[in-house]
This record gives structure tokens, sequence and C-alpha cells, in this order.
């Protein structure tokens, strides 16, 4: 039985970048105007003290004798709960198989085998998370595939439990046929993003942001795919052959209004009538958003603002036709970044300097001028090399993942988006540039340190 929402904070909005539609409150506070360098005058919000429940500390029934709130969160393992995590998935190539032997799996997929076509599959990891922010190795599983790693265990907790979720995915390959124009692969505008948004009858939840094709495309084991894998390294896809990232969030009600309106302005695909990926539910704001998701926005501009963790939420509408991480950095005041992602022919954007970061005409007026953006093309962990280019070769990288090397903040940020596109036209919605997607950025000097170690991106310049 669907609970009452007895959640009480509420919060006054105070757009930056633009007025959202008036479906709900945006319930975050928006990024001020030292971070995108915009001049914004406006009172403080008004926000009243956080209530048990959006805390997680008050009864679901609503007296002391009823059974506790659960909510599903970011496990590093089998009931250890952390407030984020970061995995990277290794590639194939430099790290082939598992950790130590280990044999892989199927644990979501009910007499299924691991597809035996792989001819190079990978997944060994290494991880960070709010209790350790430095990267270390995941050890001998499979990743996804046990309830002692962090992707199998938050899978599992949000599969096998009986929470309201949504799955969004633009490469389903017809498992489920998403109404994209082609259920194979989504093109733009829809937006280049993929992940699962998982949530209890109070609206407190977590997020999982994936790089993955193919999955996730199920949020149930009520609901399983009908002719694909549910497991990661199972599917049709091989999307284990490549490098990808990982990152899980745990959300307030509050934080999950604002990410689902993140979601909602980077036109993720999805089918709210779809139980395989869409089971609404909870506080009615929050089932009023859900059931507007799976239609192209019509916004053109960006979104931002901070979630309750401290980690700030960017996300790129489809219209706002202009190279994403040059986007990025603007609303990060123009930080320099070194960004790892699928970075290769026929649109991929060339690194850029000081100099040139200005001179790009596929821009929008309302954003600030950005700071350089390079390529990352090689990482290393634990003095092996691995590539970081894009291209379906086991030396691949299908990350997005980038880090500040400029400024006194130390920024890491987990996106949907590569740096593919146009910096000057004459078509600027060309590939990236015209898709939407969504950002995540931490400052933690000690995760962004090793991230940059990770992903060979010098020292941030003082």
């Amino acid at each position: 039985m669907q609970k009452k929402d007895t959640a009480s904070t509420k919060v006054t909005i105070h757009p930056i970048t633009r007025t959202l539609a008036p479906i709900v409150p945006l319930a975050i506070a928006l990024l001020h105007g030292a971070v995108t360098n915009h001049s914004v005058s406006t009172p403080n919000p008004s926000v009243t003290s956080p209530t048990a429940v959006e805390s997680g500390a008050m009864v679901c029934g609503g007296s002391q004798n009823s059974a506790g709130c659960i909510a599903p969160s970011p496990l590093i393992a089998a009931g250890h709960p952390v407030d984020w995590w970061f995995v990277f998935k290794l590639n194939s190539q430099s790290f082939p198989q598992c950790g130590n032997g280990d044999t892989r799996t199927c644990p979501f997929d009910a007499g299924r085998s691991p597809t035996s076509t792989f001819s190079h599959f990978g997944q060994q990891y290494v991880f960070a998370s709010s209790e350790h922010p430095s990267l270390q190795d995941g050890g001998q599983q499979c990743l996804g595939t046990t309830t002692e790693d962090p992707l199998g265990s938050t899978f599992d907790e949000i599969y096998k439990g009986k929470f309201h979720y949504v799955v969004w995915n633009d490469q389903p390959y017809e498992d489920p046929a998403l109404k994209c124009g082609n259920s194979i692969s989504c093109s733009g505008p829809w937006g280049h993003s993929k992940g699962i948004l998982a949530w209890n009858d109070v609206g407190n939840g977590m997020v999982m942001q994936v790089s993955t094709p193919d999955w996730p495309l199920s949020g149930s084991v009520a609901h399983p795919r009908k002719s694909d894998g549910n497991t990661l390294g199972c599917t049709k896809d091989n999307n284990v052959k490549v490098s990808q990232h990982f990152f899980a969030l745990r959300l307030t009600k509050s934080d999950l209004i604002a990410v689902l309106q993140g979601m909602s302005n980077a036109s993720v695909v999805t089918d709210p009538n779809d139980l395989q990926v869409v089971s609404n539910g909870g506080p009615s704001d929050v089932q009023r958003l859900v059931s507007s998701l799976g239609v192209q926005s019509k916004a053109a501009e960006p979104l931002t603002g901070t979630l309750s963790t401290g980690i700030e939420l960017i996300s790129k509408p489809s219209r706002l036709t202009v190279p994403p991480w040059q986007m990025v950095s603007s609303l990060l005041g123009g930080a320099s970044l070194h960004v790892a992602n699928w970075w290769t022919n026929p649109d991929k954007l060339a690194s850029t300097t000081a100099a040139n970061s200005t001179a790009i005409t596929c821009w929008d007026k309302s954003l600030s001028a950005p700071g350089p953006v390079e390529n990352a093309t090689t990482g290393t962990w634990k003095g092996v090399a691995f590539g970081l280019l894009g291209g379906d070769n086991p030396n691949g990288n299908h990350a997005k993942v980038g880090v500040s090397t400029s400024g006194h903040e130390r920024y890491t940020i987990f996106g949907d988006m590569n740096q593919e596109g146009s910096y000057d036209g004459p078509d600027c919605s060309v590939s990236q540039n015209g898709r939407g997607g969504m950002f995540y950025v931490l400052s933690n000097a000690q995760l962004s340190a090793s991230v940059s170690d990770l992903i060979g991106a010098s020292s941030p310049a003082q």
C-alpha cells in the first residue's frame, strides 16, 4: 500500500540559468554566482528544518510501533552503505578477465551462462567511496556479479528489493523496445545518458550513473529482460571489453526531485508505462515527475544545483548545442579540465588551451567563457598503462570521467557525455553537442588526486 508523503522540507527556487516549468519545486539549492561566474542577487532560500522522514530516521508507518524506513543506498558490499561510491572498470587488454582468476557468473539471470562469444572481457576494477576517497583495488571479484563488490551489491539491493525505480539507457538493444526512433541505439536529440534511480515510499533513495550500453535495462526481478541479460557482462552487447565507469549517490527526497528534473531536462530514454524500466510510486510530486519522463525536452539552458551531500548536479539539454565538457568548465568558473571519454572519429573534439578555448563559435551567450579542456589518452593503475581513447577494441575506453587541473577546488566529474561535436559548425548540433546528459561534480582533494593519477592528469596549477 502506498504510504502518505509526510516530508515537509520546502525550498524557495532561485534559478540561475533558467526558470523551470512549475511542475514541482526544484528542491535544490542552485549554484551561487561565484561558481558559475554569473552575478546573481537573490534572497536566501527559506528552508524548514528537515523532518525525520527526510533524514531517514522517522518510522514509515507513522507511529513508534511501525517498521522503520528502509531506503535503497549505495553499497560497497552487502549491508555496507555509503553516501557515494565511484567504480572504474579497467579495460580487457591491460586487465583481462577477473582478479585472481575469479569465474564470471550471471547471478541476476536464472539459468543463464556468461556470453561465450566474447573474445575479450575484463571485469577487474578500482573504486573509491565517501568512506575511503582514494582509489583502491577491487580484489578478485568479477565486477557486478557478487554482493561483495559495489556494483553487484547495489544492483542486487534494487533488483531484488521492493522499491520504486526508473531505468534509462540510450542503447537498449530492443529489450525493451523503447520508443526513441531506433530501439537498438537512440540517437540525438535523445539524451546520451544511462542509469538507474530507486527510492522508497517517502522519497529517500539513490541514483547510479553508468556508462554501459545494454545494462541495466530492468529494475526488478519481477520484470526481467525478455531476451537479454540482467547482469553486467551477460548481455548480447560486449559491455565489458573497454573501460567503463559507475557512480552511485545517496538521495533525500529533495535530491530525488532534483535528479528527476535533471533527467527530464536531459531527455533521458525510458518509458513510464513499461514496468521493466519504471515502477512509479511514493510522494505525489515525485510520481508526477516520473510520469513526465520519456519525452524530448524543449529546454535550451543548463540546469545546475547542489544536492544534500554537497555534490553538484549539472544537466545539459539537447537544445543547448555546445561542446559538453566546455559547458561543464564554464559552469565551474572556467576551470581547466582533463577528461577521459569515448574520444574518437568522426566528430572528436581536439583538446583546447587557454588561448583557443574562448574562440568557440558553437556557444551560447548565456554561458561564460570555458577554460581549457584536455582529452586523456593513457591511464595507469599499479604501474600498468591502459588506453583511454574511444574505439571498439580491448584497449578502448567508454568511461566519462574528468578532473580539474586549475583553481583551488579539486573537482572530480562523472558524466554521461563524450567530447565529440563541433567547435565552429556549420552544424553546431552535430554529435554530442546536440544531445542531453548529466554530470555529478565532487570537490574532494583525495578523490581528485587519485583519479588524476588514474587518468594521467597533471597536478592543478596554483
